[in-house]
């Protein structure tokens, strides 16, 4: 499991890959929890499109994350989660706090001619 930072602006977008569980989440919170103390952004964005699979230990990196960001008056985002992971944020609660969007959906759809709208809103980064 790897997280790769990168800050755009006022954001700093958290790039998790591989298997988010209890033994990889320790390390990945406190990257992007030193990473968001160190800069002056508004926005996190966690981008979920490279995780492989996820345990409840990723619901606490979630929740810690929107509770770092409302401390300091900024927002949490979770970006392109796989559906199942999609599915368990919806079932835990994780969207009423932090907004879901489907980046890489919408702008495969916005290419496609023949694309339908997934009828989800989503906003730019």
């Amino acid at each position: 499991m790897a997280v790769t930072l990168l800050q755009r602006g006022g954001a700093i977008i958290a790039q998790i890959e591989g298997d988010l569980d209890h033994h990889s989440a320790a390390g990945i919170r406190a990257d992007i929890d030193h990473a968001v103390r160190v800069s002056e952004i508004t926005r996190l964005v966690l981008d979920f499109s490279r995780v492989t699979f996820m345990d409840s230990s990723g619901i606490g990196l979630v929740m810690g994350r929107y509770k770092l960001m409302t401390e300091r008056g900024g927002k949490c985002v979770v970006a392109d989660p796989p559906a199942y992971i999609s599915r368990v944020m919806r079932i835990s609660g994780i969207n009423r706090l932090c907004e879901i969007v489907h980046i890489q959906r919408e702008s495969a759809e916005a290419e496609s001619p023949q694309a339908e709208p997934s009828g989800e809103g989503g906003v730019k980064i």
